[in-house]
């Protein structure tokens, strides 16, 4: 019986898996003509446009993510990666073949020439059913896309916007056994040679999609006499002799996104390597991980909505003393509030991408949106679990194992505290 009840919860993360066309990867080539017509419509309304009033492509990227999930990530595929600890290959090309891992790098290259806002949106709807694939996919376009579209040199763009866009992940490599919070502390040097060449040496904790990434982003220090202005960002292939692959983690959480050490040993890199100029990297790092911290806020959100939306409907066929779980007041009130902390949550991560796409300093709203859109996923996910009692509780169904991934939310792209911090520095600087 419980199993009758409860096999169509998982039909949020589920579909009959199937290939999306291949015609769909052109999906955004058909639709990049509608941006001047949407632009002219929204300078010539009169009208104010609410927060989620989406442009046409941002629209045609949330049914394409919805629909892509719907028949590429069956609850199935979901919890065997899980269980495994491992991004299922196929599932890898279709991100791919649908333009979901180059949505914002220009179509000169290959990517989609879509707005921060889509990715957002793509990072959100994919967290809905597996948030794994959803850092998998916010990595890619926040961090790594970001860095090469913004900083990298004409050659640099050349040859990795291309294989980002088409079939290579990247990884960012900023963290540190002894650099956590403290990130800039980081020990991994890089030795310039006679002939302008530079030798990394150095290892690199907790990357993410380093399994499986054709290329690296590494930070390290060039000069440990000027600090953090000594810190250099390089670009290391993959088949760099000087770089390994080495502990894999075993996570609670996101189970499916390889998190691993990348061990740097007299790996030499060429000045061309170099992104953004010797000592930059403090700067490229710092502007990125704000875009990264809504990226994550959205995986947050998508997360908490996820989870919700495989609850409630049991709330609501379950029934106990003749009447339906979620027709008690008492539970009402529960999730009505559930619902208000993830719609805010989404008002404050929608706001920061909007300020970000103007151009004006979203720094704070960032680490708000990053801050309280984790807070929620944890409290949500925490009470779901507690609604559906003893199915909450198995690894059968997808509940306990949003759960799981929610916790890291707390932790990554600036922890909690860290976040907190920074919206401190602002708030006193307002009141100076």
């Amino acid at each position: 019986m419980l199993r009758r009840t409860t096999t169509s919860l998982a039909s949020s993360c589920s579909s009959h898996s199937s290939c999306l066309s291949k015609k769909q990867s052109f999906v955004f080539s058909a639709i990049s003509s509608l941006k001047q017509q949407e632009q002219h419509r929204l300078a010539s309304s009169s009208q104010k446009s609410p927060l989620f009033d989406f442009t046409e492509d941002e629209t045609m990227m949330k049914s394409l993510v919805q629909d892509f999930v719907k028949h590429n990530m069956p609850w199935e595929l979901v919890h065997k990666m899980d269980v495994e600890s491992k991004l299922d290959p196929a599932l890898k090309d279709r991100l791919f073949e649908v333009g979901l891992m180059g949505i914002e790098i220009p179509e000169e290259y290959g990517g989609s020439g879509q707005s921060f806002t889509s990715s957002i949106i793509a990072i959100e709807e994919l967290a809905k059913c597996d948030p794994a694939i959803s850092v998998i996919v916010d990595v890619q376009n926040t961090l790594v896309n970001n860095l090469l579209s913004n900083f990298g040199t004409k050659q640099q763009k050349d040859k990795y916007l291309t294989l980002l866009a088409s079939k290579g992940l990247g990884s960012f490599c900023l963290s540190e056994a002894s650099s956590g919070s403290d990130a800039f502390a980081l020990k991994t040097r890089a030795d310039v040679k006679s002939d302008g060449s530079y030798v990394l040496n150095g290892t690199k904790c907790w990357i993410t999609s380093s399994q499986e990434a054709s290329f690296y982003i590494v930070m390290a220090n060039t000069d440990f006499s000027k600090g953090y202005k000594g810190i250099t960002a390089f670009l290391v292939d993959r088949e760099n002799p000087g770089l390994k692959i080495g502990k894999k983690e075993d996570k609670l959480g996101i189970r499916a996104s390889s998190t691993c050490e990348v061990i740097l040993e007299d790996c030499v890199v060429g000045p061309d390597s170099i992104l953004g100029g010797v000592g930059k990297g403090y700067k490229l790092a710092i502007e990125t991980l704000n875009e990264g911290r809504i990226g994550i806020a959205a995986q947050m959100v998508g997360l908490a909505q996820g989870v919700f939306d495989y609850t409630i409907p049991y709330l609501k066929s379950r029934k106990q003393f003749n009447t339906a779980i979620a027709d008690f007041q008492g539970m009402e009130f529960q999730y009505a509030r559930a619902a208000v902390e993830i719609e805010a949550a989404r008002l404050m991560v929608y706001n920061a991408a909007r300020m970000k796409e103007a151009g004006q300093n979203f720094t704070k709203q960032a680490a708000m949106a990053k801050y309280y859109s984790s807070e929620v996923a944890g409290n949500v996910a925490t009470k779901c679990i507690e609604w559906l009692g003893g199915v909450g509780f198995t690894k059968e169904f997808c509940a306990e194992k949003f759960y799981r991934d929610c916790i890291i939310g707390k932790i990554y792209e600036g922890t909690s505290n860290i976040n907190l911090q920074t919206i401190a520095k602002f708030i006193k600087k307002e009141y100076n």
